[in-house]
């Protein structure tokens, strides 16, 4: 095992700032253990993005700015491979932690790999099955050069092992982006989101949409019209992503009905505030669905798939398809879902982040080639592969 003294997180983008928070927290807590230094891309970056890392996270200004920006995929990746290159080279960190599934995800993953840099990966094992989502890609790269895996939930172990990932390699620790919510529920209790935005609680839809197969096609148009005639039976906040907002100004489109509220984004406190007080939720992000669950509100996926099934077996979420037809299904929806039992997923507690670091001080192992084809090195003993819970760190 390779001992760790050093680890440095690279985050680009808002969900990332979720996943790594709770991480730094935890090494802050064992200042004697592990030196920790923090990268932020800015793949993702502005006003409200600062607040919500710096202010409302209480992270702390990083280490090292890498000012991406935005762009092109191979643009933005190749900036961020380039930026942080001599950085790796100066620093020598003995782990690498990069969180989710954007582009500075696999980017900085793949620059540490070629220096003999070990890789772990926050959320590994997340498929949609879907390869036409540049997630999806980048998800399964990283995955492959990580010598740590951290999952959150009992299919990811299942969808490494089927890609020949070394068993070991893997470890449940739980969702860290829920350990966010759970350090930060007073405070989002101290928030009346609804009321600022005029709407009841418990009786309204909150709404983000900005995926490019919805926004950036010809169904913007239906899903504006639903999104209407929904808002026509029940209130709709929205806060709209500034991907969106454009599309709909170059496709020349509007929202006309009363009880629609198109607000500007919100930073995170004051949006999960809105959320938990919501009496649901339609959204194409991946994260919502995992914070829908939590809180127990009913949320509806505007896509054909989801890399969280677990949210639809054991929590609140129902997949819509890519069918903005649908949305005008929603308000009945909704009552369907009044008094239907929800479960929340093991290791979304709270404590995903102390898991996470207990196996980093554990150490790291060294590199070895994968099993052959059909193998598994954890293994049950009746000889299927090892579930959740396997490996150094167990879940209560």
């Amino acid at each position: 095992m390779r001992p760790v003294r050093h680890v440095m997180s690279v985050v680009g983008a808002r969900p990332n700032f979720m996943k790594t928070a709770p991480v730094i927290a935890a090494f802050a807590r064992r200042p004697d253990a592990v030196r920790h230094t923090l990268v932020h891309t800015g793949q993702h970056y502005d006003a409200v993005m600062s607040r919500v890392f710096l202010e409302e996270l209480g992270v702390g200004t990083p280490d090292h700015m890498l000012d991406v920006g935005s762009g092109a995929h191979g643009a933005q990746t190749a900036r961020v491979m380039e930026r942080i290159e001599p950085i790796l080279e100066r620093e020598r960190p003995d782990v690498l932690l990069v969180p989710g599934d954007v582009n500075s995800t696999v980017a900085a993953a793949l620059v540490a790999s070629k220096l003999d840099i070990p890789v772990g990966h926050i959320e590994a094992g997340l498929r949609s099955y879907d390869r036409s989502m540049p997630e999806e890609i980048n998800r399964i790269l990283t995955d492959q050069i990580s010598s740590l895996l951290f999952i959150h939930s009992p299919e990811a172990r299942d969808n490494l092992l089927r890609e020949g990932i070394d068993g070991h390699r893997v470890h449940a620790v739980g969702n860290t982006m829920i350990d966010t919510l759970v350090a930060m529920r007073a405070r989002i209790r101290e928030i009346d989101a609804a009321t600022a935005h005029g709407v009841t609680p418990g009786a309204y839809l909150v709404v983000t949409l900005h995926r490019p197969a919805l926004v950036d096609s010809a169904m913007l148009v239906a899903a504006v019209a639903a999104l209407d005639r929904v808002a026509a039976e029940i209130p709709v906040v929205f806060p709209i992503h500034p991907r969106t907002a454009n599309a709909m100004r170059r496709q020349g489109l509007a929202f006309s009905a009363p009880g629609m509220r198109l607000i500007e984004p919100l930073g995170y406190l004051e949006f999960l505030s809105l959320l938990e007080h919501a009496a649901g939720a339609l959204t194409d992000s991946g994260g919502i669905q995992e914070e829908a669950t939590y809180l127990g509100v009913p949320c509806f996926t505007l896509r054909d798939n989801t890399e969280r099934p677990v949210t639809c077996e054991l929590g609140t979420n129902v997949l819509l398809g890519l069918a903005p037809e649908r949305i005008g299904e929603v308000p009945a929806l909704i009552e369907a879902a009044r008094g239907r039992p929800a479960a929340v997923p093991p290791g979304w507690d709270g404590a995903a982040a102390e898991r996470l670091v207990d196996v980093l001080e554990a150490g790291v192992p060294e590199w070895a080639p994968p099993p052959a084809p059909g193998a598994h090195a954890v293994a049950a003993a009746d000889g299927r592969p090892a579930r959740f819970g396997a490996g150094v760190a167990r879940l209560p």
